[in-house]
């Protein structure tokens, strides 16, 4: 089973993930990220910093992403592991477009071409929201900040990733990130929880 984590920059991911790597110690998950689960991962961030052309960026990214599942995913998956991943193909539908914008008549569109006939599509995404001032509030201000990591950039972003879960709500979970984040926590990893007990179940049928 593959599960995804998604959200803006601040929207507290990675204590979501430190969080889960508790709660879900006893089903033995498989934490991930993109980028940086491969080598590639490694050029993405430097076209990031560099500022390269959007469309060689956008494109690393996607590379990124074949490796991830042909080196990391597909692996698990294969061996029936639970796979947790921090960021996934949803960030390049909801970033991106913004990046592309004016480049291209249609980033959506062309973004998802590019995936079709070898991404694989997640059981469950949860999207964390919240307000864009209140996450970039959070972001450390001693870390230099990548292009992206600005309000207008940012609302745009959610906004994409609430559009993106509205047109499948059956594999989005939207979630509250202004909770407690033990709430926030507990709550994803039940529904994590329920996910897989309904998998094994459909699987022995």
């Amino acid at each position: 089973m593959l599960i995804t984590i998604e959200g803006i920059d601040g929207s507290g991911k990675s204590t979501l993930l430190s969080c889960l790597r508790e709660l879900l110690a006893d089903l033995d998950p498989l934490f991930t990220r993109e980028p940086g689960a491969t080598w590639v991962g490694d050029s993405v961030r430097r076209a990031v910093a560099e500022r390269m052309d959007p469309i060689t960026e956008a494109l690393l990214f996607c590379a990124d992403h074949a490796a991830h599942i042909d080196t990391v995913i597909r692996p698990a998956l294969d061996e029936g592991r639970l796979v947790v991943s921090d960021r996934y193909a949803d960030s390049r539908f909801a970033y991106q477009p913004v990046v592309l914008e004016g480049i291209l008549p249609d980033p959506l569109l062309w973004l998802r071409r590019i995936h079709e006939g070898w991404s694989i599509r997640p059981d469950r995404t949860f999207l964390l929201v919240l307000p864009v001032e209140d996450a970039v509030s959070r972001l450390d201000p001693a870390k230099k900040r990548e292009y992206f990591e600005n309000a207008g950039i940012l609302a745009r972003v959610q906004e994409n990733y609430l559009n993106l879960a509205a047109t499948d709500p059956a594999r989005f979970v939207v979630v509250d990130a202004l909770l407690e984040k033990e709430e926030v926590a507990g709550f994803i990893a039940d529904e994590i929880r329920t996910s897989v007990r309904s998998s094994r179940r459909r699987r022995r049928a």
